[in-house]
């Protein structure tokens, strides 16, 4: 990775340590991490690469089009990466999703400008599998792939939120004032969040609002098109309930940083065509939502664990609640049709 500050590579900063486990690596099994890292990083990538093909054969952007040529090459690259791994220890690559699962020549169901929202909001999930993956794997090798992986992904964010922001497709985040000096918590009175004397939103709590209203936003209008193009009443009703879901959390962030005069996302639900014609298979869609959600919920525990306010906890964890019972009802649907394949699992005792 080339750097324009040249201080800004880490050894800079840090000594090269000359210790290495690669040669003990070679005669170990992968553990439970790295199996796990693995597999679902190459069933995600699968879906991605299927659903970005569809979207690349409509676009007529001509740097929206870059983008999403970027992001394909890269999870076809990481595709290829992770089943050299996993072939090279015997592991059954997973079944994933396949053409099959896409109709490139299906219409466009999403203009040009929710290309840019989605690979955000996709990028920012595939990251957070792989930067938990790096502190965990112990293999170098598969190490190495994980910190290219999540350098590559930054990267692609890098050129996602150029495209936003100097197309204006999405505000600004907000801006709050600049300390004049440091401020120490002097009493219980800063957790308040219904009654007595509350006080204004930290930067931490306006950041993940901020961050879950641009998620729900994007997923909101990505489920308008799977609800609109949908077949199977079991699944158009879980979609439905998906909708409003992502309606009412988008509502009630928002609102918290209304109530502080700052500014949030717009909804960009008048990117959605109005074609009634899928281009995706009702597995890939269900499932694209199942993991969606799932990731939704570590979004949420990590805009917990910077909170400092009891009425937002509240507002999470009730989210957190919904969106359980979502993916535990989209689960049900995608094993009642065969259709959720099972990460590896530990040995059976039984």
């Amino acid at each position: 990775m080339e750097y324009a500050d040249k201080e800004l590579n880490p050894f800079h900063v840090m000594k090269p340590l000359s210790l290495s486990t690669r040669e003990q690596d070679e005669s170990q099994p992968l553990t439970v991490i790295e199996m796990g890292k693995l597999w679902t990083t190459y069933v995600g990538n699968s879906m991605s690469s299927q659903i970005l093909s569809y979207f690349l054969q409509q676009c007529e952007d001509e740097y929206i089009k870059k983008l999403l040529e970027n992001a394909l090459a890269l999870s076809k690259d990481f595709l290829q990466r992770v089943g050299k791994f996993l072939e090279d220890e015997n592991f059954p690559i997973p079944a994933g999703f396949t053409q099959e699962d896409v109709n490139l020549g299906a219409p466009r169901l999403y203009e040009d400008e929710f290309y840019v929202h989605y690979l955000k909001y996709v990028a920012k999930g595939g990251m957070s599998i792989y930067a938990v993956a790096i502190p965990l794997v112990i293999r170098e090798d598969i190490r190495e792939f994980f910190i290219y992986a999540n350098q590559c992904t930054s990267i692609l964010l890098g050129q996602i939120n150029n495209i936003l922001y100097g197309k204006k497709y999405t505000v600004m985040p907000p801006i709050i004032p600049t300390p004049e000096k440091n401020d120490f918590i002097k009493n219980q009175n800063y957790l308040n969040g219904w009654f007595g004397d509350v006080r204004p939103l930290h930067a931490m709590e306006i950041v993940h609002l901020y961050d879950n209203i641009e998620n729900n936003t994007t997923s909101k209008a990505l489920l308008l098109g799977f609800y609109q193009t949908v077949k199977d009443e079991k699944i158009k009703a879980l979609f439905k309930r998906g909708l409003e879901m992502t309606d009412k959390a988008v509502k009630q962030f928002s609102e918290k940083l209304h109530v502080e005069n700052l500014q949030t996302p717009s909804y960009i639900d008048h990117l959605v065509t109005t074609s009634t014609y899928s281009p995706f298979s009702d597995k890939i869609m269900v499932y694209h939502k199942f993991d969606m959600f799932s990731i939704k919920m570590r979004s949420f525990g990590n805009a917990l664990a910077v909170n400092g306010r009891r009425d937002i906890a509240a507002l999470y964890g009730r989210a957190m609640i919904n969106v359980g019972l979502f993916v535990d009802d989209a689960a049900n649907i995608l094993i009642d049709k065969g259709w959720l394949e099972s990460p590896p699992k530990a040995f059976d005792r039984k």
